[in-house]
């Protein structure tokens, strides 16, 4: 097996030459040669640096060759993944328009004209809407799309532009209601999150039996962040480490997405150890979000030592996002330890630094506005979001609803009750949970009612009972003006979809 992973890449750079010289008798001036794969490999080991070498080379040897602005603009793409700078985007940016002449003016005979076009406009469309800017990032969105669709009709048998409209599909198919999804219609564009999913499992599944093998990194990322963040499938934990086991273990990029999708869906210790033992070296970009990951996964075992992991990326993050959330953990650590006057400390700075791109800043925000937290709650919520679900149910053995004085805590701790319930395949428990959920909290501001009319209806669904999985889908979305109101109408919504409501 060892040996295998040590002969790969060459043996693709073999492959992928040949399928260039032979199979579109692509134009020297789109020539993803043994030069360009080698600094695309490097992009997707996140070793940025050697990649920029590379393309310089390819660049002097090679200065009408097309593929290097597409290399280039990949390469801005996940550096600023890596750091979330906005001025880092606004000075890059201006890039954008030079690289999309020069290659809309090259060989229109080969497939990589429209498709190297596509990828770039929607690079910068997934980059943008990470600051707000959602009509210019429709607007490149519905460009990709264009292109795409155009290149399969003349390209039938180029298979890399799957891979943009899969993703395409599925986030349009799933995307909530907001300024973006009605930017978006504005231009007549509609998804289908199950096509989305089809077309990308499809590229994973054949793409390493195939002369495109080496765009099976980039793939295997998309899809990943589609199963887990987009359709939040219960399979996203066993398909990334399934499709991911192939890819050099040097890669942060694998790391990155391995213990992502590990932290998310709850498995926490794998995702600690992940991190703990990711490729290290000035080799690889800096990627300050990883010590945010590593603060979530500790915290969510109720490890304190998860507090240095914030601080960290709170010294070292140069970007605008994470911020008012990583100090609202600090306030829980802060908690959690019986130090209230840090905890307070914690969400005035949660309130004054940061921004409120990101949900889980939005949702910070909210919580450093809301009352203090009850410590059991918070210990069962941790819990359960790193999936020791039997730990977070002992926290809770002893206590009933009137233990807890506001409705709110009453609210959350029938909430908790039913996701931890739920998680163990305890359905009746955790139905009598959530329907008392719903009767005290459905006209508070809080998510927990909405969410629990959701999970109800998730339960209906796998139990086939199609009315009242109808109708706890339709209760979460007649409830309003609450936290999350869009995500919860929107994980609504998808469940009717699903159950042919």
């Amino acid at each position: 097996m060892h040996q295998i992973k040590l002969l790969r890449f060459p043996i693709s750079y073999f492959l992928f030459s040949i399928f260039l010289l032979f199979s579109f008798n692509a134009s020297a001036n789109f020539d993803f040669n043994a030069n360009c794969v080698k600094a695309y490999q490097n992009i997707f080991e996140l070793k940025l640096n050697a990649a920029r070498q590379l393309i310089a080379a390819e660049k002097r040897a090679r200065p009408n060759n097309s593929i290097v602005p597409f290399l280039e603009n990949y390469v801005d793409y996940y550096y600023l993944l890596t750091t979330e700078s906005k001025s880092e985007f606004e000075r890059l940016e201006a890039n954008k328009d030079d690289r999309l002449d020069q290659i809309s003016d090259d060989d229109k005979n080969s497939p990589y004209c429209l498709y190297a076009q596509a990828q770039i406009n929607l690079q910068w469309a997934l980059i943008r809407g990470r600051y707000g800017s959602y009509f210019t990032a429709a607007r490149e969105i519905n460009k990709a799309n264009s292109l795409l669709q155009e290149n399969t009709k003349k390209f039938p048998g180029f298979h890399l532009n799957s891979m943009g409209l899969g993703l395409i599909n599925a986030v349009m198919g799933a995307m909530p209601d907001g300024f973006l999804k009605s930017s978006l219609s504005t231009f007549g564009l509609k998804g289908n999150l199950q096509n989305g999913l089809n077309m990308l499992d499809k590229l994973a599944e054949n793409l390493p039996k195939s002369t495109y093998e080496p765009f099976y990194e980039e793939v295997v990322f998309n899809y990943a962040y589609v199963l887990s963040d987009v359709a939040h499938s219960s399979a996203a934990y066993a398909k990334t480490m399934k499709y991911t086991a192939r890819i050099a273990d040097s890669s942060l990029l694998k790391c990155y997405v391995q213990a992502y999708v590990c932290s998310r869906n709850g498995h926490t210790d794998e995702a600690i150890s992940i991190l703990a033992n990711k490729p290290s070296g000035a080799a690889y970009q800096a990627f300050p979000y990883l010590d945010y990951l590593m603060g979530i996964a500790k915290l969510n075992k109720l490890d304190m030592s998860a507090g240095a992991s914030f601080e960290r990326y709170l010294q070292t993050n140069k970007g605008v996002n994470y911020i008012k959330d990583s100090y609202l953990h600090l306030g829980w650590i802060a908690l959690l330890k019986g130090d209230e006057n840090g905890y307070s400390a914690m969400m005035a700075k949660a309130k004054a630094n940061g921004y409120n791109f990101h949900e889980r800043d939005k949702q910070a925000l909210n919580e450093a506005n809301s009352p203090v937290p009850n410590k059991d709650l918070l210990k069962a919520r941790l819990l359960f979001d790193g999936g020791y679900s039997s730990k977070g149910l002992d926290i809770l053995a002893d206590s009933k609803a009137d233990d807890f004085t506001s409705s709110k805590d009453k609210t959350e701790y029938y909430y908790r009750l039913g996701r931890l319930n739920d998680a163990l395949g305890k359905d009746d428990l955790a139905l009598m949970s959530y329907q008392n959920a719903i009767t005290i909290g459905k006209s508070l501001k809080y998510y927990f009612a909405a969410k629990s009319a959701v999970q109800m209806g998730r339960i209906f669904e796998a139990k086939k009972n199609v009315q009242k999985a109808k109708s706890s889908f339709n209760l979460a979305i007649a409830m309003k003006g609450h936290e999350q109101e869009n995500s919860i109408e929107n994980e609504a919504k998808q469940g009717l979809r699903r159950v042919g409501g």
